[in-house]
């Protein structure tokens, strides 16, 4: 038996889709986050690594690339 299923256009943000406060801002920060894995991925950088280049705890980094929500309110105002 199949079942049809109706097709919905996204705001392109999800967050905004599934009614999570701040929507924008949550958006901007997975984005941020995604950009700062690529980039440390690319310059083959360990989190102590990338402290070193930057100044920031490699605790932030490592949150950020583990995806802990907790890295966003210290690490993205």
């Amino acid at each position: 038996m199949s079942q049809k299923l109706d097709v919905v256009r996204g705001s392109g943000n999800v967050y905004r889709d599934l009614g999570v406060a701040d929507p924008d801002v949550r958006q901007l920060k997975a984005i941020l986050a995604a950009e700062i894995i690529k980039v440390l991925h690319r310059d083959g950088l360990s989190v102590r690594g990338a402290q070193a280049r930057t100044g920031i705890a490699a605790a932030d980094f490592s949150r950020i690339r583990n995806a802990d929500p907790r890295a966003s309110p210290s690490t993205v105002s």
